[in-house]
């Protein structure tokens, strides 16, 4: 019987081999455990604390500042709500939301000034 190496994985992140005393499994990859860390604030994660998106891995709390609506991140509820845009979080100016109506008045209302 022929003998077979073990499966190496490869870090997503750093791309060198990953080693079973050294592993961190999560979103279908095999990570070390030091390179398993939010892609912005740079926390340590564990599987239960982490949210991937586009194969980028982050804390939750990044997760939702970045990718959340806006507002989000920063409390939680229509009462903490914040007018961060997160531009420092690579988000474009411009695709801010507003509160304010975008539809006409209805028939008949007009607009009095006291």
């Amino acid at each position: 019987m022929p003998f077979t190496p073990a499966e190496v994985f490869k870090c997503p992140k750093c791309n060198q081999n990953v080693y079973a005393a050294e592993e961190v499994a999560a979103a279908g990859k095999k990570w070390h455990k030091m390179c398993f860390k939010c892609g912005l604030c740079k926390k340590m994660l564990e599987a239960m604390t982490m949210a991937v998106h586009e194969g980028n891995i982050f804390c939750k709390q990044c997760y939702g500042r970045k990718f959340g609506p806006k507002g989000y991140g920063f409390g939680q509820g229509a009462g903490t709500l914040g007018m961060d845009t997160g531009e420092h979080l690579g988000n474009k100016s411009g695709s801010e939301m507003t509160n304010k109506p975008n539809y006409a008045p209805p028939p008949g209302a007009a607009h009095h000034d006291e």
